[in-house]
């Protein structure tokens, strides 16, 4: 029996996709594998079944310990490990010795490019890192994905806004002072996420940060922020007082107290990011995992991609999207099935809309496919935010981007497609994205 991988990553405030399907491998939106792999994304866990190569990714799951190696069942993240190797079909005997030499050698070369599977995690960003790739030998694979766990936490050193001495820490330190001159890495993941609040009109602005710090102390005392400090954290946001200087490679923030707050964006740039790292190292075929955010490269061997299976909302009578097959790319689903507060009868997401510094309220799902992990997580962040139909308007005018987003609403749950998901939907199989060329930022 060929063996089959799979993996479910359950994230809390942000779905993940998982993989499914004999033709794929799995990553992370609340996918599962058919026949494929499967990984866990944002603070998801990650499961996977041996005969089914599956991966889910629900929102916001509980981190779970790292496992390497040929799968195994029983845990809360499960995955079969295998070897795909394919052997030449036996053959009669033959009287040249040179054919049976010729044979032989074959089946050696063969055996020697067989490729196992290998699955490591590692805690990082807050959450459970896990990575999941097709090496010639465990010492390859270990090597590899080690050099993506030091690019994870290169990264959360400069983008993290929990450690006081990351660099975009040190940066909003210098806020209402002069320009900055900013690593590669801080400078693109700011770019992009400026683009697209100048897209958005503002739903997505990184410049939230005061307001967003002011609902994670009212998640954890259970009291709504008092309306005179809301305001307060308000008034130091706005995007627009955010200058980059893409030929000094600066940035500058207008206003004393000003806080940047990376957290729609960081983790899919990190899976990315590490991905790119484990092709350096010689890994063909990948799949990183970080909470809600999901990358994946080639297909595994035999495979024609990855398969996700996106995890329904958790409701009665909640839909079960299809799964996804995917192939150099990524998926970021954005929701509140865990991190959220219930005060006074109303459930408080933590995403907060940073137009009006409030939390959403009540329960949706968003789930995002795009070429690269940094506009996957952006776009799910800001599709979560936006009106449904004015957020399926800015990915569709996404190159290569797709989305489903779900939302419980007074009249019952509701589900919205942007034209590239219905597009794909209509031929029974979502496989996105083909090979697609990607422009690395300096180093």
């Amino acid at each position: 029996m060929k063996p089959d991988e799979s993996a479910l990553t359950e994230q809390r405030q942000r779905q993940s996709p998982s993989t499914s399907g004999e033709e794929a491998e799995s990553l992370g939106v609340h996918p599962r594998y058919e026949n494929a792999s499967a990984v866990s994304a944002r603070s998801l866990s990650p499961f996977a079944d041996k005969c089914c190569n599956r991966v889910e990714i629900q929102p916001n799951a509980r981190p779970l310990p790292s496992r390497r190696g040929s799968g195994g069942a029983g845990q809360a993240v499960r995955h079969t490990l295998g070897v795909y190797s394919q052997r030449p079909r036996a053959s009669k005997p033959i009287a040249l010795q040179f054919a049976v030499i010729l044979l032989v050698l074959a089946d050696i070369t063969l055996a020697a490019g067989a490729l196992t599977r290998f699955e490591e995690s590692s805690f990082h960003m807050g959450t459970t890192a896990r990575i999941v790739v097709y090496a010639s030998s465990s010492d390859a694979a270990a090597a590899a994905t080690q050099s993506a766990f030091a690019r994870i936490r290169e990264l959360d050193n400069i983008l993290s806004d929990y450690q006081a001495e990351s660099e975009v820490n040190r940066l909003c330190r210098q806020s209402g002072g002069p320009a900055v001159k900013v690593s590669s890495d801080l400078f693109r993941v700011l770019s992009v996420a400026q683009n697209l609040a100048v897209r958005s009109q503002g739903a997505f602005d990184m410049t939230a940060g005061p307001v967003i710090r002011l609902w994670r102390r009212a998640r954890r005392q259970r009291a709504l922020p008092e309306a005179c400090r809301l305001a307060t954290a308000h008034d130091l946001t706005g995007f627009r007082r955010l200058t980059l200087d893409a030929k000094r490679q600066t940035a500058q923030l207008a206003k004393p107290g000003m806080l940047l707050d990376l957290g729609g964006i960081a983790k899919g740039y990190a899976a990315e990011e590490a991905l790119q790292a484990l092709k350096r190292a010689g890994i063909e075929s990948a799949l990183v995992a970080l909470g809600g955010d999901i990358a994946v490269s080639k297909p595994p061997p035999g495979k024609k991609g990855w398969t996700v299976e996106i995890a329904a909302l958790n409701l009665p009578d909640a839909p079960k999207p299809s799964p996804l097959l995917l192939h150099n790319g990524a998926v970021s689903t954005s929701g509140d099935a865990e991190q959220f507060v219930e005060i006074g009868g109303v459930r408080y997401s933590h995403i907060i809309d940073p137009r009006t510094g409030k939390a959403l309220t009540g329960r949706r799902s968003v789930t995002v496919v795009a070429a690269h992990g940094i506009d996957s997580d952006s776009l799910a962040t800001v599709a979560s935010v936006m009106d449904p139909k004015e957020g399926l308007k800015l990915i569709d005018a996404t190159q290569n981007a797709a989305a489903l987003i779900v939302i419980q609403t007074g009249s019952g749950i509701q589900t919205w497609m942007s034209k590239r998901w219905k597009k794909n939907l209509s031929r029974n199989s979502l496989g996105f994205l083909p090979n697609t060329q990607r422009v690395e930022a300096p180093r």
